[in-house]
């Protein structure tokens, strides 16, 4: 596998999309223990998308998830998509749909963006002051995930951080919102500051329509504009690439 910062990529291959499940399944409960066990609380925003979804249902029904002190654990979402939680295009319906019910975690530990308001202004403002509250942020802090779980479009997009979009260069705010401009839904997402201030990121590729953008995006020069992704570029020591074969084929 010849890759662009080879020394640096920290990529864990696997054969298939379940492999891939257990292996973050694996890498998310060593992180809650390892956190738990140096304070009292573990933060982790998620992301939506098909990828991760096998990884969800293990966090509902793996006995090593269902063990966690899931009362210490704070959730958060990296976005959403402007639309009703109960839509098939909610992040947080994957995860409702998956594990929520399942785990042993109190509701007020559940931190959701509200995507189905109409005043996007309001949803970022709201998403905000929460951030500041759970993480006891003072002014012109980064709230400091301790993990991050990331997927990546086959455009080279994370969270909502889409290729030539004006939140990539939005480096005042803690969230922000991402406009579409040709009929797509609009979404909410934090910004690449808050992406990168995480403890670790787990970054997880699964599927044959991802092999063109995982060799583009390892393989090319860094371009944060045209793919989003390279904005993890300056704190790569930090991540942790999950690839399945098929998503690899091309590398």
């Amino acid at each position: 596998m010849k890759t662009l910062n080879s020394d640096k990529l920290k990529i864990v291959d696997v054969k298939d999309s379940q492999e891939l499940a257990r292996k973050a399944l694996e890498f998310f409960t060593d992180s809650v223990r390892r956190t738990i066990n140096d304070k009292d609380i573990f933060h982790i925003a998620i992301s939506g998308g098909k990828t991760p979804r096998q990884f969800y249902k293990l966090l509902g029904t793996d006995s090593s998830s269902l063990g966690l002190p899931w009362d210490r654990i704070k959730l958060f979402w990296v976005d959403e998509r402007c639309v009703d939680p109960q839509s098939p295009d909610s992040n947080y319906k994957v995860a409702a749909d998956t594990f929520l019910k399942k785990v042993p975690i109190p509701p007020n530990n559940v931190h959701r963006i509200a995507g189905e308001s109409t005043d996007y202004t309001q949803a970022v403002e709201e998403y905000t002051r929460r951030l500041k509250e759970v993480f006891n942020l003072e002014p012109g802090r980064l709230p400091e995930f301790d993990l991050m779980i990331l997927g990546m479009g086959p455009d080279g997009h994370i969270g909502s951080l889409l290729p030539n979009s004006y939140a990539l260069f939005d480096t005042d705010d803690l969230v922000t919102v991402v406009y579409q401009m040709e009929g797509g839904l609009d979404r909410i997402t934090l910004t690449h500051p808050v992406m990168c201030a995480a403890r670790q990121l787990l970054v997880m590729v699964s599927g044959e329509e991802k092999a063109e953008i995982v060799r583009n995006v390892l393989v090319d020069r860094p371009d944060e504009v045209k793919y989003p992704v390279h904005t993890l570029w300056p704190i790569l020591h930090k991540v942790v690439w999950l690839i399945d074969q098929d998503a690899a084929k091309l590398l």
